[in-house]
């Protein structure tokens, strides 16, 4: 069995595990902590650090993280509901030195879409697998035969005049409080500009509306397969725990 450490961070909460990487199954309680107040870059990693010692994990176990910004050479380019002070930081070295650990540093929906194509919904699939979040905004992950491809930025593609994430997010419909029918209009607009410039294999579609998919992907008319995220809140530790597991160096 090989043990590796997930850390989910995001604006309102971080969290931890131990994982399975052979299962993707968690191998310990997940240890919960609220987003310090401001998201400031030395609060966040001190209680990313508080998690990483009370999973106790074993020595050696390889550490991921995962963030919601643009990472760039362990750098954080952007920062979503965290302190803009993240805004071109090195991050990761900033983690690595707070953890006393090495660690592999990735996006939060990089590491969800990971995790779906290694343990969940888009398993065994090859060629292109988009996935995409729901929530605050929409963020999105590709992956080709399974190897990651990083930083797509599909919420921020302008469609209509404005960014999608702006009139299709999740956070859209419940403040316009759209029906779900009103709601798989938008997402058609976007899904069908989606399939057109990458013909896509497979959609997956995350974020905590996710457990609806029932009342709005059936409305979707599209020809690419489009199905709901399965690993739900703990994709973004398994997948950051998986990327962060190199097999020449164990």
């Amino acid at each position: 069995m090989t043990i590796a450490v997930g850390i989910d961070i995001g604006g309102t909460g971080i969290k931890g595990a131990l994982v399975d990487l052979g299962s993707g199954e968690l191998r310990s309680e997940r240890v919960k902590r609220a987003t310090p107040a401001g998201g400031a870059p030395a609060a966040i990693v001190e209680t990313a650090a508080d998690i990483l010692a009370e999973l106790d994990a074993p020595a050696g176990a390889p550490v991921g993280v995962c963030f919601p910004a643009i990472v760039l050479a362990g750098r954080t380019m952007s920062a979503a509901n965290v302190s803009d002070e993240w805004i071109g930081l090195e991050a990761e070295s900033l983690f690595e030195a707070g953890l006393g650990r090495d660690i592999h540093f990735v996006n939060d929906a990089d590491a969800a879409g990971v995790a779906e194509a290694r343990y969940g919904a888009a398993a065994g699939q090859g060629g292109l697998v988009i996935m995409t979040t729901l929530g605050t905004g929409i963020g999105s992950a590709f992956l080709f035969d399974g190897a990651l491809i990083p930083n797509s930025e599909l919420g921020h593609l302008e469609l209509d005049g404005a960014d999608v994430e702006s009139w299709a997010s999740n956070v859209v419909r419940e403040r316009e409080e759209l029906s779900f029918e009103d709601w798989a209009e938008r997402l058609q607009r976007f899904y069908a500009h989606v399939e057109f410039l990458f013909s896509p294999e497979l959609l997956v579609v995350g974020g905590g509306v996710s457990k609806h998919h029932d009342q709005f992907l059936p409305l979707l008319r599209l020809r690419t397969p489009i199905v709901p995220a399965v690993l739900r809140n703990n994709a973004g530790i398994l997948g950051a725990a998986a990327l962060a597991h190199r097999p020449e160096s164990t």
